[in-house]
C-alpha cells in the first residue's frame, strides 16, 4: 500500500511564540493522516466505530527532525505497515512545505484492536479487505 498524502496548513494555535509548531502537535497530525488515510480508502474511524471495533493508541513514536512554523503548507503522509499482523501500525511523515518538502518528522503509531466490550481482538475481515483493495 503507497502511503496516503494529506495536506495541513500550520495555524497560530499551532505554535508557540516564536511561531514553531509545538512537538505535541506533530502527533495530532498523525491523527490526521490515519484519519485521512481511512477516508481515501473509503471508510471513516466512525464508520469502524459504528462496526463495533475501536483503534486505542498502545505505542506512539516521533523523531522530530526540523520545525514546522506558521502557515506552512506541511504533508502528512499516513502508510500502514504490513507487517503488524495482531493489531495495526501506521508509519508517518511530516513533510516541509514544498518546494524542498524536506522531512520534519518520522514516526509511528500502534493501534490494538478492541470490540465494543473493550476486549483485544484480531484486526477484522472487512478491515482487512479495506487494506488489500488498495
Amino acid at each position: 500500500m503507497k502511503p496516503h498524502r494529506a495536506p495541513y496548513r500550520v495555524i497560530y494555535g499551532d505554535t508557540d511564540r516564536m511561531g514553531v509548531a509545538y512537538h505535541a502537535n506533530y502527533l495530532r497530525w498523525f491523527e490526521i493522516g490515519r484519519s485521512e488515510l481511512f477516508r481515501s480508502l473509503g471508510m471513516t474511524y466512525r464508520q469502524i466505530e459504528e462496526k463495533g471495533f475501536f483503534l486505542p493508541v498502545s505505542e506512539a513514536f516521533c523523531k522530530y527532525i526540523a520545525s514546522a512554523v506558521y502557515d506552512d503548507l506541511i504533508a502528512i503522509e499516513t502508510a500502514v505497515d504490513p507487517s503488524v499482523r495482531a493489531g495495526v501500525k501506521f508509519n508517518y511523515r511530516i513533510m516541509g512545505p514544498a518546494p524542498e518538502e524536506r522531512p520534519l518528522a518520522t514516526g509511528h503509531t500502534l493501534h490494538a484492536f478492541v470490540n465494543d466490550k473493550g476486549r483485544v481482538v484480531r484486526p477484522p475481515s472487512f478491515f482487512l479487505e479495506l487494506l488489500r483493495e488498495d
